[in-house]
Order: structure tokens, then sequence, then C-alpha cells
């Protein structure tokens, strides 16, 4: 059986907007992916509201730097055979640095981890997949724009700047162009990739 690590925010998380709760399990992307997938795989959703890519936010009791904590995930869930990282959007608050060039550093810095790792039992790093999360739109409720300040003008720019050249990061790379329903549509476009990328290992 292979195993696949979705590493990601709120996204990921599941969370719902028009409620503010979770959606329920069977609609969140990665039990798509699963499904989609087969009883070959096993998915795990390590999913965390708020999570950035490699930077501190005080505001929450959890870590949400996703650097700092990903060397634990590796160790708990391993052996991995493929992580799927979809981090960034979070990234875009002003609070944070506002700048999808950075959150691009952020993501090579998580590709740097997970090749580097020192996994349990010297197992092997697994293989990667990079994808950008869906564009930041416009909102109507205040507090929400407020809060993401300008991450509409910058989020369309993180996906040049993530895709890299295979040489350099050694990892995959995918467009989530969707900005509607990520739960739904990040499986459907993922799935070919991970299933032919988890394959190779």
């Amino acid at each position: 059986m292979k195993t696949v690590l979705c590493y990601g925010d709120s996204l990921t998380w599941g969370h719902d907007p028009e409620t503010l709760g979770r959606h329920e399990h069977e609609d969140q992307w990665p039990t798509t992916l699963a499904r989609a997938l087969g009883p070959s795989f096993h998915v795990i959703a390590e999913g965390l509201g708020g999570r950035t890519t490699a930077y501190d936010d005080f505001l929450s009791g959890a870590d949400r730097n996703g650097a700092r904590i990903l060397p634990t995930i590796l160790s708990t869930h391993s052996p991995i055979d493929l992580i799927v990282i979809m981090l960034g959007s979070n990234d875009m608050k002003p609070s944070i640095h506002g700048s999808a060039v950075i959150a691009s550093y952020g993501m090579r810095r998580l590709v740097e981890i997970v090749r580097g790792h020192a996994y349990p039992f010297g197992g092997a790093a697994p293989r990667i997949i990079l994808v950008a999360p869906p564009h930041i739109v416009e909102t109507r409720k205040v507090d929400y724009a407020e809060m993401l300040g300008t991450g509409a003008i910058e989020s369309p720019k993180l996906a040049a700047f993530i895709k890299p050249p295979p040489t350099r990061w050694a990892a995959a790379f995918l467009m989530q162009r969707a900005s509607l329903d990520v739960h739904r549509s990040t499986a459907s476009i993922s799935m070919p990739k991970i299933r032919a990328t988890s394959a190779r290992r």
C-alpha cells in the first residue's frame, strides 16, 4: 500500500466558509482523493487552519509554522511514498508578509526539509508534489477582507513562483486553477499525477 500525505492549511482541514465549521469528512478533498486512488493508497490529511509555509503566526494556540512542525509530521507518518503540499494562502496575510514571492521561498524551504529529513530507520524521502492553492478572491466579509489585505492581488502570482525547474527542486507541480470548490476540484486535478508519481517509487 502506498502512503500519500496531504500537508496543508484550512483547505486541507476542510474549512467551510459558509458555516465557519468543517465540511463533512466525505466532502474533504483528501477523502475524495482517497476514493479516486483506490484501496491500494492510504491518504493522510494533515491540515491546520492558518498554517503558513514557514512563518510564525502567534494568534493561535497551535503552531502554524509549516516548516517548524513538518519534521515531526514526517517522522510521525513515516514511511511516506508521496507528500502533496498545498500551502501559501495564509502567507498572503499582511500580518505574515503579504507577498507571493516570499511565500514561494517558504515552499522551497518545505521541499528542502522533506528531502533532507532524517527518516526513522533510514527510510527514504518521499516524492513531492507542490500544489498552488486556489486564488484568494474578493469578499464582502469585512473581517476576512481586512485580514487578507492584498491577497487577491498577490495569490495569482504564486503559481509562477513555485513552479520549479525539475533539476532544481526535484518536485512535481500542479496548478490549482479552480477557485470555487477546492475540496472536490483539487482531487480531480491531482489524482492522475499522484497515481503516476507514487508508482515510480
